[in-house]
């Protein structure tokens, strides 16, 4: 892989910077490369974690998660997947294979319902920025309008970050789960 485009901040931190970092960040863990980069430009950072959609919201924090890692597998932005595959999959009660299947083509028969609309959802955005009827259809059976504009706006938001991980060229973390090779 090339080299970083665009060097991670260090210590010590501008403090407004170092109080956003502690706000975000796990106890325990160093800013993550993603962040401490997106702190060479202070305002977009701050306006990365005010736009962040990781609160709670209308959808399950499983749809969230799925939404999440189907988007930036689509993306081959292996740097977000792991983050959110270490950070949130068990608490999304996603099994190991299920985090690394959101790597691989959609299966009908390994997935519930509800999570493969959610998978395909994330396919068709990502394939044509778009949803077709006959998948909206299947949509609002299941999810009520604002839980479909959140799923939309979190495949939009991922897709973003995905472009900036996968164009400065960002290295997963150490501790992060990486795409199978298998």
């Amino acid at each position: 892989m090339a080299d970083l485009r665009i060097s991670p901040t260090n210590p010590p931190y501008d403090p407004a910077i170092a109080e956003a970092f502690s706000r975000i960040m796990p106890p325990g863990f160093e800013p993550l490369t993603l962040f401490r980069t997106m702190a060479r430009s202070p305002r977009v950072l701050q306006r990365m974690f005010a736009g962040s959609l990781l609160d709670k919201g209308a959808i399950t924090f499983r749809d969230r998660e799925l939404m999440i890692l189907r988007t930036c597998a689509r993306c081959g932005a292996e740097y977000e997947w792991g983050v959110h595959v270490t950070f949130f999959a068990e608490k999304a009660e996603l099994t190991e294979q299920q985090a690394a299947a959101t790597v691989s083509p959609l299966a009908d028969d390994s997935w519930n319902p509800r999570d493969r609309l959610v998978l395909q959802m994330a396919d068709e955005l990502h394939d044509s920025a778009a949803i077709s009827d006959a998948l909206w259809s299947e949509l609002k059976e299941v999810f009520s309008d604002e839980q479909l504009l959140e799923l939309i706006a979190l495949a939009g938001y991922y897709r973003t970050i995905s472009c900036i991980v996968n164009t400065c060229r960002l290295v997963p973390e150490p501790y992060a789960a990486r795409f199978s090779k298998a």
